[in-house]
Parts: structure tokens; sequence; C-alpha cells
């Protein structure tokens, strides 16, 4: 496997700078922030990497449990143990509180998160930005991968880490039970199967249609956005804009072809086992918990090469241009969803940045992230393992680039209370009585979205 020692960072950075914006960090600021730690020089990438220690490395609990990380570790072990360098779990918590675990020594060297939490680091500088054009992976990966992870600072833009996989959505069905394959290419006829399934006493798709990281998407789809100005801006909310609402109709459709356990977390629970056992056709969820079906189906007398066989994986169906589920011959359009950029940071209170930044190389090369792929079903940030891996991995790509996965903001923590409130009643609404019915007309949806937009405004200003 192929090894380098990085050679020097140049940047040069003034002990006062001014954030200006983090673009699709999620929010624009202006504070005068320290970007050096104490007595700390701000280019700590010397390329002389340190010896005879030990990292500390913080992965996710899929990549624990399903033993990726062990075969990460291992590897990058035997290949520096001539330098003395060794990385071990750093045993704590994938929610590590890093702002204030790091400045007393308890948090990770590396570690491995979703942009959004990455980005919350960058305010109270607890990442360290790298020199991502010495990474090998920097010319495999799209500029848009590595935008999750931009700050910009006085005109000048830093990235505060690696990206390694693409999360965006993908639709899981049973191939054994698709009746034709124009059945997953649109939710007006997914829609439609579900109908007919619901009168056969099981069910066509489920998801549980209160979590907002999955049904935000269809807002976004017809117009909504989460923030202006490319989710820098946090006086504009967006969720009632350009027609969202009909993105709201579509989910309530959806919900009518449900029980009332899409009301709660029910569905997301025990999808993988409903999914297996045949009472469930379809869901939505990220491909990094593709191994959770694969063990189901498993559980049911399946085959680990019989359940691999049985598992379908298609892109986000398309929607209708209408926003109803119910038109024949719709004229239809694709989805955007929620999704995001996980990757490897490095904090910035790591005594060891130089053996930090040589194991960030090497869990982004090439050979490993095919294996994060063969053991966990994820799909890479880099180019090349995406078009050795086929259509659906390039697509995701494309989705990324092309602006149908839009990449989630770092600031919302005020968002998914409100929000998931929202869902929750709309979901619900198909379930009441005929005159307790809140949800009938796009205006109703429409006001109901911008109250959302409202309480998110407040939440957020309320406590700047």
């Amino acid at each position: 496997m192929k090894k380098r020692i990085i050679i020097p960072l140049a940047v040069i950075m003034a002990h006062f700078l001014v954030i200006t914006g983090i673009i699709a960090g999620g929010f624009t600021r202006d504070e005068s922030v320290s970007l050096d730690k104490d007595a700390q020089a701000s280019d700590r990438f010397t390329g002389i990497l340190e010896r005879d220690i030990t990292l500390r490395v913080l992965e996710n609990d899929t990549a624990l449990r399903q033993g990726y990380f062990e075969e990460l570790l291992n590897a990058f072990n035997a290949e520096y143990e001539q330098y003395g360098i060794r990385a071990v779990d750093a045993n704590m918590d994938q929610y590590l509180d890093l702002e204030n675990d790091g400045p007393f020594g308890f948090g990770p060297d590396v570690l491995y998160q979703a942009n959004d939490r990455i980005m919350r680091y960058a305010l109270g500088r607890h990442v360290q930005p790298l020199p991502i054009e010495q990474l090998d992976c920097y010319p495999h990966i799209e500029q848009k991968a590595w935008d999750a992870y931009k700050m910009t600072v006085s005109g000048q833009d830093y990235y505060l880490a690696a990206p390694v996989n693409i999360q965006g959505p993908f639709l899981f069905y049973r191939k054994s039970l698709l009746p034709s394959p124009d059945i997953i290419e649109s939710w007006n006829a997914l829609y439609k199967f579900s109908q007919e399934r619901r009168e056969e006493g099981k069910f066509g798709y489920m998801k549980s249609l209160i979590d907002v990281y999955y049904s935000i998407g269809f807002l976004f789809s017809y117009g909504g956005y989460m923030y202006g100005d490319n989710n820098t801006n946090m006086e504009d909310i967006g969720l009632a804009r350009n027609g969202a609402e009909r993105g709201a109709g579509v989910l309530r459709q959806l919900a009518s072809v449900m029980d009332e356990r899409c009301i709660d977390f029910t569905i997301t629970q025990i999808s993988y086992s409903q999914f297996a056992n045949g009472n469930f056709f379809a869901t939505m969820t990220t491909p990094d918990v593709y191994t959770l079906f694969v063990d189901e189906l498993m559980a049911v007398g399946f085959t680990r090469e019989e359940a691999v066989a049985e598992i379908g994986i298609a892109d986000v169906p398309k929607l209708p241009k209408s926003g109803d589920l119910s038109e024949e011959n719709p004229e239809l359009m694709p989805s955007r969803m929620m999704g995001g950029v996980n990757g490897y940071a490095i904090s910035s209170y790591t005594k060891y940045p130089n053996a930090a930044l040589a194991f960030v190389n090497f869990a982004t090369s090439y050979d490993m992230v095919m294996l994060r792929n063969e053991i966990l079903g994820i799909i890479p940030a880099r180019k090349d393992a995406a078009e050795n891996l086929g259509e659906l991995a390039q697509t995701i790509n494309n989705h990324l680039v092309e602006g149908n996965i839009v990449v989630m903001p770092s600031l919302m923590g005020q968002v998914w209370t409100p929000a998931e409130t929202f869902f929750t009643d709309l979901a619900n609404d198909p379930f009441r009585r005929d005159g307790d019915r809140k949800f009938t007309t796009l205006e109703s949806k429409r006001l109901a979205l911008e109250r959302l937009s409202g309480q998110i405004y407040d939440a957020i200003h309320t406590l700047k």
C-alpha cells in the first residue's frame, strides 16, 4: 500500500482573523476568533513523522461492529510499524463532545464523522485545517465533496477534513416481491403498488415520516431550502418557499398507504426485520446500513449469498412535478434529498499532527476505501473507487455534483425538534377523522411550513 510523508502546508494565519463564512457548514457569522492554539505554530505539518507514539482514532459504531475498523488499524499499524507509530481505537462514544473533551486531553487525535458535526468545531477551532492538496486522495474527489468541509477565512479557503464517503439515501427493496421494474422508478408507481399491497394486508413503501433527515428532502425537491445563499444565510429560512408545500403533500399521500407506525420511529426500528420477512416491500435509508438488511435476511433462513442477491438497491424514485402521487402519466423530476459527506478530521489538540495526517492519508487511500465499501456498503467519495463500483455509486457522486443531494448544514440543532413536530402532525393527518384533518389543501400546508420556518428562525436568533 502506498505510503507518503506529507510535506509542509503553506498556511500563514494571524492570531486573530475574521470568519466570514462556512460554506456548506451551514452558517455565516462575523466573529473574531483565534485559529491558533496557545503558543502553537499555525503550520503544524512539518512532514517529519513523530516516532514511537500512539494515535487514538475515533470511528463510527458500525465500522467497529462490522470489523472494518479493526482491518484499518491492522493495515496501518503494519505499514507504520517501522516508525513506532501505532493507531488504536479511541474507545469513545461516536458522538463525542470535542469542544469540551479536547482541551483536557480526552479527545481523539483523528476522528471520523459527518460534515455537519465536524463543521460545528470550526468556529471553536477544535479541528485542524488540512493540507488537502498533499493527500493522495485529493485529485480523485470532486470539489463539491471537499466543499462540505470548506471554511472561508478572510477570503482564504481552508478544509477541515478529508472526504471518505457520500451519504445519500437509496431505495432498498425486495427483488423477489418486485412485479415490474417501473414500480421503483417513480413515487407515483410505488404509491400505487403500496396501495395494492395494503389491500392485501401487507405494505409497499414504509418509512418513519417524522425522520427529518429523510422527509425534509421532499420539501427541497419542490423548491424549499434550509438557509438562503447556499446554506450561509440564517436570516432566510426557506422551508415554505417556491412551492415546497407540494412536497408536504407527497409525504401526506405516502402516509396514507402506511399505518400509524409512520408517526413515530417504529418503522425505522423494525424495518430490517419486516423487510426480511416480506411484510415491507421497500424503505429508504443510507447504504451504510446495508449489512443490517443482510443480517436480518440470514436470520430468517437466507444464506449470505442469497441475502445479497435478494436486496435490491435503487436510486430514489422520481417525483411528479404536480406533487400528486395519484396522477396518471405524470411529468417526472429528480428527487432532492438531504445528504452529507463523512470524513476524517484531525483534532487541534493532537500532539502528533504529522502521524495523524499519515493516518488520514492511509485511511482515504483507494484500497482502504474499497475495503470500507466491501464491508460496510458505503458510497466512496473517491471518483476512481465509485467508477469501479458501478452505476449506483456513480449516481450518488453525480447527485452531489448536480445538487440533488443537499449537504446538511452544520446548524441543524434548532431544526430537528420543530421539524419533527411538523412532520408528525402532517403524517398523522390521514388517520384523523374527516372533520379533524388539518392539511387537506396546499394553502394549509404552506401556512404550516411558514410557522415551522418562523419557529426555526426564532430558535436560532434567540440563541445568538
